[in-house]
Parts: C-alpha cells; structure tokens; sequence
C-alpha cells in the first residue's frame, strides 16, 4: 500500500491542455504559423525555460514567440479569465482520499501561484497539503526533481508514493522519481514502453475510486 499521492494538474485534475493548446494554435495562424497537437506535446509537462527554446524553434524566433504568446494569453483571458474546468471524477477522488486520511501534493511544471489560482477556481486546492511548481526546481519533467521534492514537503519516501499522470513527460518524471505510476491521457497518451510500467492505466480519475482501498490503507 502507499502512503501518499501526488498529481499533475494540466490535462489531470484540470482540462486545461485542449483550451491552452487552441489559443496557441489560432495566434501562431495570426502570424502563418501552423502548431499542432504533436508539437504542442513536446513541451507539456516542461518548465517554462525548458519550453522556450522549443517554441522559438517552432516559432520562427523569439519575437515570433512573444507575439504567439502575447495574442494566445489575450484568447485565454478573454473573458476576464481561462476556463479550466475540473476533469471528471477529479473532485470525488480527492474526497475519498481525504477521508481516508491520505496526504495529496501537487507536482506540476506551471509556476506555483499560478497552480494554486486554478486550483482555487476549481475548487480543489483545500485538497492539497503542498504545491510544487517548476518554478522551485531547476529541471522539468521527465527530471524526476518536481515529484521528489513534492515527497520530501509531504515528509515521506519517493517510493510510498502514488502518482498520477496523463503526459509522456509527467510518467517518465514519476519513474524517474521510483513512484508508483497511474496514467490517466489527455492529449495524447504516453508511448507503450511507458503505459507498460504503470500500475494503472485509466479513462478518467473516478476510475480510480474503486482501486482506493487497494492502494491506501483504512484510516484508523
């Protein structure tokens, strides 16, 4: 049994991948660039100094980068503020766990106020006993340095832990990690050799809910 569990955010507890990955693609059209799925998968999951280099790439250069950036952030708030809204089955679980007296971390590579802001939105953050953002860790997923120090703030070991993921990054960050791996698939889902390691592969996190007592010990 573990003795923890650790999430992702983006494309996990909040469907939030597809909304950011349509921004993009209509303010890279705005300049007579063509950015699909494949391309927008190279950098989920990575920091945002690791994902800069990709998109200039991508991009044409960094003035490229920053027009894309500046028109897709205007689309996103375009409203007041984005719309990411909870993934199913996301809220009953994290009430499972809570009853059950399992501490939950967030390990996830946007910026750690930001994380926190969507998770208030939706509802959740009360769920959670520590936010790690890539802003505190030098290296991204698949470096395992995000989901290793989300087990140290929780004051366990890395391989008590459970973790949840639905990108290639994230699942090779929880190996990397020696966490046990639950894959859940957004945009893409991670490659066989990947899924292969994972102690579940799911549809959606309420999958999860029937595993809880298999995984986590009754509260005492």
């Amino acid at each position: 049994m573990y003795s923890a569990a650790i999430f992702d955010m983006d494309g996990l507890l909040i469907d939030s991948e597809r909304v950011i990955l349509r921004a993009w693609v209509e303010a890279a059209r705005g300049i007579g660039r063509e950015v699909d799925e494949a391309d927008y998968a190279a950098v989920v999951g990575r920091t945002e100094a690791e994902s800069v280099p990709i998109l200039e790439a991508l991009l044409g250069g960094a003035a490229n980068l920053r027009r894309v950036h500046e028109t897709a952030q205007q689309l996103l708030n375009a409203e007041g503020r984005p719309a990411f809204p909870l993934k199913s089955g996301a809220q009953a679980l994290l009430q499972v766990l809570r009853s059950r007296g399992v501490p939950c971390a967030v390990a996830s590579s946007t910026a750690v106020h930001e994380v926190r802001r969507r998770l208030d939105a939706v509802g959740v953050l009360e769920h959670f006993a520590t936010i790690v953002g890539g802003n505190e860790v030098p290296r991204g997923k698949p470096d395992p340095a995000i989901y290793a120090l989300a087990a140290a703030r929780l004051g366990v070991e890395t391989h008590t832990c459970l973790a949840f993921e639905d990108s290639e990054n994230g699942a090779r960050s929880v190996l990397a990690a020696g966490m046990a791996l639950v894959v859940v698939p957004d945009l893409r889902a991670p490659p066989p050799e990947v899924l292969h390691r994972a102690a579940a592969v799911l549809g959606e996190l309420g999958h999860a809910l029937e595993r809880v007592p298999g995984w986590f010990a009754q509260p005492s």
